[in-house]
């Protein structure tokens, strides 16, 4: 159910469901697809995931702007900084905790947005924690909650995803293949060699280390774009909008925990 489509009275009468927030961005990915990448996704896994729940949980338009500043060395990109970007994503929890909703999801399509969205829902929690015990806020990214069941899919020559690569191609190539430039899909991760240090995100790194995008990759992508095709995306979002399903389908159910 569509959360903009509503009435304010409307509004009033559906407290009791899950509200879903899908957060993106607009920034560069690589030389073949369109800026507006995460969100044109993020949206395409929530509308599928809209359309099953139903009258279960309501849905938000997307917010297309994130936290990217790490794309900035490439044009195009527009982004907010991590600490407007927090607070934007907290007055929105505001208005939903005010209007009364206690059970709110961040369904998130942008690796970027992760660590901010993580601050924002944590502090909007602690705010909240003795007035509204009843209050649930979870920030989910599509590609870490489906993160196993895509693993397992064997057509992938990558098995997660990193940045405008073989998934994300794949997607764009089955939403909007008109906006996607395969001749020029190649991912030029700029070498680096380290057991503690991944820096295209294909495997999980021992320590953070910071770095522009600028930095990584020579043009903006990683991974394997080059062999993306349709029917990958089309299972890619098949997966992805049944993994938030099954999530908002629990959380609408969690109670609170209390010490004894």
């Amino acid at each position: 159910m569509h959360y903009g489509e509503l009435t304010w009275t409307d509004i009033a009468a559906q407290r009791h469901k899950v509200v879903v927030v899908p957060i993106g961005s607009l920034e560069q990915h690589g030389h073949h697809l369109p800026l507006l990448t995460d969100t044109l996704i993020g949206g395409e896994v929530a509308r599928r995931a809209e359309a099953a729940l139903g009258d279960t949980a309501l849905f938000l338009p997307p917010l297309w702007v994130g936290a990217s500043d790490h794309h900035r060395g490439f044009p195009g990109t527009v982004s907010l900084s991590s600490a407007v970007y927090i607070q934007v994503l907290q007055e929105i929890l505001e208005c939903l905790i005010g209007a009364g909703f206690r059970r709110i999801v961040l369904l998130n399509a942008h690796g970027g947005n992760e660590v901010p969205g993580s601050v924002a829902i944590y502090e909007t929690q602690l705010r909240h924690r003795s007035a509204l015990p009843d209050l649930w806020i979870a920030f989910a990214s599509w590609m870490v909650i489906a993160g196993p069941q895509i693993a397992a899919i064997d057509a992938l020559a990558q098995k997660q995803v990193t940045h405008a690569c073989e998934l994300e191609t794949s997607m764009i190539l089955q939403l909007a293949p008109q906006l996607v430039r395969m001749e020029l899909a190649r991912g030029a991760n700029i070498p680096f060699e380290s057991v503690f240090y991944t820096p295209d995100f294909s495997g999980a790194s021992r320590v953070s280390v910071p770095r522009a995008f600028d930095q990584l990759s020579a043009t903006g992508a990683f991974g394997h774009p080059e062999v993306a095709d349709a029917d990958k995306g089309e299972t890619l979002f098949a997966i992805a909008a049944q993994e938030v399903v099954a999530f908002v389908q629990e959380f609408a159910v969690w109670q609170p925990i209390t010490p004894v």
